[in-house]
């Protein structure tokens, strides 16, 4: 069985849900309320597979919302007390969905073991970070070419390459062979070490990196104050939005920019469940986040382990492997929607 711990994209929006889904008490209830509520089981599903296989799942609300964020003994409590309750009922493998996978890592709860009185079995849970990894590649080699940008030639810069997801894309795009890879996160040393261990790449301001790059993949969280001078970049320009919320549409709006969802799969056909609405997925019934995908996928394959755990643990071995399952089992990474034809790549005078 497998199992999804997610949230809300805003306390106005948790609040709308809860009352969707009965749980009237949450919906009239202040943030300091929602602050001590414990995570919920709110949903159980049956999926089944292209291959025909069906496996049966469940959703936990963590209970968690983005404006907690700042109060970090209670994002740090929501996270542990919802994986406590997926071990309480038993579920074999369960996806860290959105900003507790985010909260896992950066908080190293791999040290507490223990939640009241229940020891955490670490290998029961995933952040799905190496599904995450493998379809935002997925999403860089499938569109690129539809706009016409040659990616062996091509500029890709990776915003918040340092980190989990973003390493796996560099070294996944190293092999490749993409033009040059621009290397852009927060914190220079991290940087250093990947440009290291890559043997290759530039390391950049995002300033400077934008209006060189030809792709943009980002994979760290948008500041709400941050402002992109679209004049400067490319046309054209491919931007993955592999970041957690996903705004980066709001920020790039400009001809020639083409922004794209990133890490979000859909599933050869209706799931029949209500959680998806709560991410404003343009299908909810179809389309998910791939770290949740990733769940599925280990339990279908009955690969009952903590696939993707700690940070730059990821490996290209593992990314292939889990490409093959999800491709087998019926999901397919989002791509750009269909609009005017590509412009003809031009060889070099």
């Amino acid at each position: 069985m497998f199992g999804l711990i997610g949230h809300s994209t805003s306390f106005e929006q948790a609040r709308l849900k809860a009352r969707s889904l009965g749980y009237d008490e949450y919906a009239d209830g202040d943030l300091d309320m929602w602050c001590a509520a414990p995570p919920q089981l709110v949903e159980r599903v049956t999926v089944t597979s292209l291959t025909g296989k069906q496996i049966e799942g469940a959703y936990i609300d963590s209970v968690f919302v983005p404006e907690m964020l700042r109060r970090f003994k209670t994002a740090k409590r929501k996270v542990l007390k919802a994986m406590e309750l997926a071990q309480k009922k038993d579920i074999t493998i369960t996806a860290l969905g959105g900003f507790t996978s985010i909260i896992f890592e950066d908080m190293n709860l791999l040290k507490e073991e223990r939640v009241s009185a229940v020891e955490l079995e670490w290998n029961r849970f995933t952040t799905g970070n190496t599904h995450t990894a493998w379809v935002i590649c997925q999403q860089v080699e499938t569109n690129a070419p539809k706009l016409g940008i040659d990616l062996a030639s091509a500029k890709v810069a990776v915003v918040g390459a340092s980190g989990d997801i973003g390493s796996a894309v560099c070294r996944w795009l190293q092999r490749r062979g993409v033009g040059e890879l621009l290397l852009v996160a927060r914190r220079p040393q991290p940087l250093i070490e990947l440009q290291q261990s890559l043997g290759e790449g530039r390391i950049l301001a995002l300033e400077e990196a934008l209006p060189e790059a030809d792709v943009v993949v980002w994979v760290a969280s948008l500041p709400q104050s941050l402002e992109i001078d679209t004049a400067s970049l490319k046309n054209p320009c491919l931007m993955i939005d592999g970041g957690y919320p996903k705004n980066l549409d709001s920020k790039a709006a400009a001809p020639g920019v083409h922004v794209l969802k990133g890490g979000i799969v859909e599933f050869w056909q209706d799931i029949g469940w209500q959680m998806m609405e709560v991410a404003e997925m343009a299908k909810p019934q179809r389309q998910m986040f791939a770290c949740f995908a990733e769940a599925m996928l280990l339990d279908f394959e009955a690969l009952h382990t903590n696939f993707s755990w700690g940070r730059n643990n990821i490996t290209l071995a593992n990314m292939d492997r889990i490409g093959e399952a999800s491709l087998k089992h019926g999901f397919r990474a989002l791509e750009l929607e269909p609009s005017e034809p590509a412009p003809a790549v031009l060889a070099p005078a």
